[in-house]
């Protein structure tokens, strides 16, 4: 794997975002050079909150639709109570979960983002660590739940809540630059 400053980095999101979970570890990965790509339903801008208040907005630079796994060195799905609820329903961005899992490329999901590994279906036998409310979802798909600021396992990267970006990201990154 690529040194992060010469790493690829997937975002995929939708309309309410956790904030800080997209843009805390976007600021670090683009502080430490790596090239970020926000993919989404569609192009326009998506809204973030602040838990239940709204947030910053952004505009993707491409739709999930366009994206291809193989052009990314890493997949990371911030959390918020709706964008993943949101996100699991669409066969696309659950295909593209399965596609970075299947090529063990790591996989970043914070707070509810792991509802998407659970729909994809990558957490039997793995240990993960989610929001609490979503942790009986993940041992029902088969993971062994487990409470760590930032949980690695294979090439999988879950943590807690927005308290744990910074242990997050340098997870995601130790995960990027050792393969």
């Amino acid at each position: 794997m690529p040194d992060i400053a010469d790493a690829r980095i997937l975002f995929m999101a939708t309309d309410r975002f956790e904030e800080s979970e997209l843009f805390g570890p976007r600021e670090i990965l683009l502080g430490k050079g790596a090239k970020v790509t926000l993919a989404s339903l569609d192009t326009k801008e998506i809204q973030g909150t602040v838990h239940d208040a709204p947030g910053k907005s952004i505009k993707p630079d491409t739709t999930i639709a366009e994206v291809d796994a193989n052009d990314y060195d890493a997949l990371v799905l911030p959390g918020g109570v709706s964008n993943p609820d949101r996100l699991r329903m669409e066969p696309e961005a659950v295909a593209l979960v399965k596609a970075f899992d299947a090529a063990n490329k790591p996989v970043a999901a914070i707070c509810h983002g792991p509802w998407l590994l659970v729909e994809a279906d990558v957490l039997k036998g793995r240990r993960a660590t989610s929001w609490p409310s979503i942790r009986t979802d993940l041992r029902n798909a088969g993971a062994e739940v487990v409470d760590a600021e930032a949980e690695v396992d294979g090439n999988l990267v879950t943590s807690r809540k927005p308290d744990d970006v910074p242990a997050f990201t340098e997870a995601l990154i130790g995960l990027v630059e050792r393969g």
